[in-house]
């Protein structure tokens, strides 16, 4: 059995969540829960040193401690249905897409909310190690936040998926960006109307509400 260290209200689990259910793969959950600090204890460290979610154990025990590895295992472990794409145009374009998505998006939320939040002061980045908050990047990561917003709405035009014209792990990734966006108060609106028509699809997907 499968056994996802989760944390319900953080967005990086939550990718994992969507991409299991999607896979219809059942797995045990074991909470950590970020805001008591607990991936920070002795217990959480023996399993992820970097004190980061999602972290994934297989049935043949190995560990993965990042979307990235957990993605490309269960991809590759249970193909269908393909998340990644099948042809390499199709493998390429989502890839770029998801990456762009992480970059321009999560990131730059990330950037947003922990150099501005007073609880992650001293906490500027995740993992085991301190870093101070540079306010200036608060401010730099809401303007990306928003450009974000433009590139995506512009890139859903015509389209019902992020990338190869089929649902992957593009949309999961925005879907995930788009929602947590919401804790820097940045949402869609008029001006998204492609953004807006396409997340609206996405809630007919059932693992969209894990």
């Amino acid at each position: 059995m499968l056994t996802l260290y989760d944390c319900a209200t953080a967005p990086s689990p939550r990718r994992a969540r969507i991409l299991l259910a999607e896979k219809g793969l059942a797995h045990d959950t074991v909470a950590v829960d970020l805001m008591k600090g607990e991936q920070f204890g002795d217990a959480y460290r023996q399993v992820n040193p970097q004190c980061t979610v999602p972290a994934l154990r297989t049935d043949d025990g190995l560990l993965l401690t990042d979307n990235a590895g957990i993605t490309a295992y269960l991809e590759a472990r249970y193909p269908q249905p393909p998340l990644l794409g099948t042809t390499p145009a199709e493998k390429a374009e989502i890839a770029s897409w998801n990456w762009r998505i992480e970059f321009e998006g999560l990131l730059a939320i990330a950037e947003a909310l922990r150099n501005s939040t007073p609880a992650m002061a001293g906490r500027a980045l995740p993992g085991p190690v301190g870093y101070p908050q540079i306010p200036e990047l608060a401010q730099r990561g809401l303007a990306r936040v928003q450009q974000f917003f433009v590139t995506l709405d512009d890139r859903l035009a015509g389209r019902d998926f992020v990338a190869a014209g089929r649902f992957s792990v593009a949309d999961i990734t925005a879907v995930v960006a788009v929602d947590f966006a919401r804790i820097v108060k940045v949402r869609a609106g008029e001006p998204h109307p492609h953004l807006q028509r396409w997340r609206a699809a996405m809630a007919l997907r059932p693992a969209m509400a894990l």
